[in-house]
């Protein structure tokens, strides 16, 4: 191997060395754990892909699969929305103090998780936090936002506070690279502002929007931090299978079953995977 050859592993050496240490290294030892069964009586064994069958036939997982799936299809969407009407707002040059106006929105962003979930937790609280005292001082009765029926909606408004301003900037960055003549020659056809964010700014969109989308799929199969840090004030409503990763926490943690708690794990890896694949390639190509 050349001197020249040479150079190009000393810059990316590093980096794969890393890469290899915290990403690959997990992933491995986690499949490699899948495929073992550690008893009380017989220690540990070999049982091949028994663990992904017991996987595919356990209720608990499915139910939390199907909770972080309803999630996406609700949260997400929302969000998103949100997050466009921001973006094309503080693009179009009419809003006033935009530069404040976008700081503020982004603010959220820099919350910690663990701070933001209990911040709004406290607030929830109807024996403690704001929902309460609107009830002790207008003499009424609100629906309790940490009850089993609603803890769903209330950690995906929690979410939603939390990345809406990320998500408007990965979406505002796209407005900026659209070329101005484009805007100009529209005016000068006569288009108004609707006719030209649904002819040039929507379309300029879609990758950005791509992404933004991408992320949040990853981000709604991994929710994890939020129903944690809430199931201190609401521990009747968030189980231990709320969410697939707080599935695989409470059995590697709490029921001490580390090789399934590793199989769930890398199933909803595999899952995230596929699904955001899936939807990547299907935007892409309509995109085409």
């Amino acid at each position: 191997m050349t001197r020249r050859s040479w150079i190009g592993w000393q810059f990316t050496g590093p980096f794969l060395a890393v890469f290899g240490l915290v990403f690959l290294a997990p992933i491995a030892y986690a499949a490699y754990l899948s495929v073992f069964r550690t008893r009380l009586v017989g220690g540990t064994s070999f049982v091949g892909f028994e663990n992904y069958t017991k996987v595919f036939g356990d209720p608990q997982f499915w139910e939390a699969l199907t909770r972080v799936s309803l999630f996406l299809l609700v949260q997400v969407p929302i969000m998103l929305g949100l997050a466009l009407l921001v973006a094309l707002a503080i693009d179009s040059g009419r809003l006033y103090g935009a530069g404040f106006f976008r700081v503020a929105v982004f603010l959220p962003y820099a919350v910690p998780a663990v701070v933001a979930a209990l911040m709004w937790g406290f607030l929830y609280g109807t024996r403690f936090g704001l929902v309460g005292n609107i009830n002790e001082l207008f003499g009424v009765t609100l629906p309790d936002p940490l009850s089993p029926d609603l803890i769903l909606a209330s950690i995906g408004n929690i979410v939603t506070w939390e990345f809406v301003g990320y998500n408007m900037l990965i979406l505002y960055s796209g407005l900026r690279v659209v070329d101005t003549a484009l805007y100009e020659a529209a005016a000068i056809d006569g288009a108004g502002q609707f006719r030209i964010i649904r002819a040039i700014k929507l379309p300029a969109l879609r990758g950005p929007l791509v992404v933004a989308t991408v992320f949040s799929i990853i981000g709604s199969f991994q929710l994890f931090n939020e129903p944690q840090i809430l199931d201190t004030l609401a521990p009747n409503s968030i189980t231990t299978y709320f969410t697939p990763n707080i599935y695989a926490y409470q059995l590697s943690f709490a029921g001490q079953q580390v090789n399934y708690s590793a199989t769930v794990a890398l199933v909803m890896g595999l899952a995230t995977m596929v699904v955001a694949y899936l939807f990547q390639g299907r935007a892409l190509k309509g995109a085409a």
